[in-house]
């Protein structure tokens, strides 16, 4: 069965124009802001070294939602191992290179602020609450992601290597 040209092309322009207007959002999203690479899901595995018990594997699921130009991250890594876990959440707004924002830890009830810079990816961290801080170091490339948190309290370090849309 033959169709007659005016109607092929104008169902092509029609799928034209529809595949422009559902990949608009997924190419605005994807290629600008200094989060844009974290955006989505992530699972992965690492070790937690913890002050009273030493070193353990741990499991760690993430989903990260970033605004439309890549300027926010909202974060919540969930992590755990055989006899530890902890659910990690943060805000975080970038200006420039700075970053400024707020994490907690949901099972513990701990929360505070975080202050640090982002460049080529990489996140480097300072958070703090009272009595409490650690260095967090977390950089995107492609669909891999590591994250490195280092204290000197219960949780001593968290290296973990995660994986997108997994």
């Amino acid at each position: 069965m033959s169709f007659p040209a005016t109607f092929r092309l104008k169902n092509f322009r029609n799928l034209a124009a529809a595949a422009a207007v559902l990949l608009t959002p997924a190419l605005a999203h994807g290629g600008s802001g200094p989060f844009a690479d974290f955006a989505g899901n992530w699972s992965g595995s690492g070790s937690i070294t913890i002050a009273e018990s030493g070193t353990e594997r741990i499991r760690c699921r993430g989903t990260y939602s970033v605004n439309s130009d890549g300027s926010t991250l909202n974060q919540v890594l969930r992590c755990a191992s055989d006899s530890y876990k902890f659910e990690l959440t943060s805000n975080v707004a970038a200006k420039g290179n700075n970053l400024t924002g707020s994490w907690s830890e949901v099972s513990r009830n701990v929360n505070g602020s975080i202050e640090g810079s982002i460049s080529g990816g990489q996140v480097n961290a300072l958070v703090t609450a009272n009595g409490y801080a650690a260095t967090f170091v977390m950089s995107a490339r492609g669909s891999r992601q590591s994250v490195n948190i280092s204290s000197k309290g219960e949780i001593r370090g968290v290296t973990i290597s995660l994986a997108k849309g997994n």
